[in-house]
């Protein structure tokens, strides 16, 4: 049966998602249900989605940008793009037969060897570690972070170059002694070549409303340019 991806939706000058210009492709499905999540709309797999692609329909789309992306290349995203770990995977190893740099944004939050596999032909992992502690984890995500933190490991173990991306949320993450401790985690590994400080902002709300859900954070102040500008300067590899 041929692979159906269901697709959230699509960015074709991506800035944000990866070195360079890149195609970014955002999955359906996620497991997690992250308190300032800002598409909510990507959390059920069945939901209606504005694409669905094979792999090859997805590769001839991005086919047609690849002067742009020359010198970038594609991420997926969501959601969590390893809940369509088969689809994923597919089309990344038909980026690598048009030697097109591939991303992959991900919470590691799905460990089956399908989902693993999808390594096989990623060349970058923008890795989203939601906080190192556990409970803290539970309150951000739903989740207590094991999964990252292994999923952590098997990118060490394959060599692949890792990106880790943490959102900063006042009075939850912002937090200098959590910081701090994430850092020196993630020194450990000889494959992580930076950390990405995302602040958190409330540019997602208005989807919750449409979508009839109570937003968690409400009434909560996007994180200042101050502050996150001083975690960039203080909390480097």
């Amino acid at each position: 049966m041929e692979l159906i991806g269901k697709i959230h939706s699509l960015e074709s000058f991506g800035t944000v998602d990866g070195p360079g210009i890149r195609f970014v492709t955002f999955l359906q499905g996620c497991p997690l249900r992250c308190a300032y999540c800002h598409n909510p709309d990507t959390w059920e797999p069945q939901r209606k989605v504005a694409y669905e692609y094979t792999p090859r329909q997805l590769m001839d789309e991005v086919l047609r940008y690849r002067s742009f992306i020359a010198r970038g290349g594609v991420t997926l995203t969501g959601g969590e793009p390893l809940v369509q770990a088969e689809f994923a995977r597919e089309f990344f190893r038909l980026c690598r037969e048009e030697g097109i740099h591939t991303a992959l944004d991900t919470a590691g939050s799905v460990l089956t060897p399908q989902a693993l596999s999808v390594l096989d032909y990623t060349d970058l992992a923008l890795l989203d570690i939601k906080a190192l502690r556990p409970e803290l984890c539970r309150r951000v995500c739903g989740s207590d972070g094991s999964h990252s933190l292994r999923f952590l490991e098997e990118l060490q173990r394959r060599g692949i170059p890792v990106w880790i991306r943490h959102v900063v949320v006042p009075g939850l993450t912002d937090d200098d002694a959590e910081l701090e401790a994430l850092v020196n985690h993630v020194r450990k590994y000889d494959v992580v070549q930076k950390i990405e400080w995302l602040p958190y902002h409330t540019m997602g709300i208005f989807k919750y409303r449409e979508l009839g859900m109570a937003y968690p954070l409400e009434g909560l102040e996007p994180l200042s340019a101050e502050r996150i500008a001083d975690i960039r300067k203080r909390y480097s590899l």
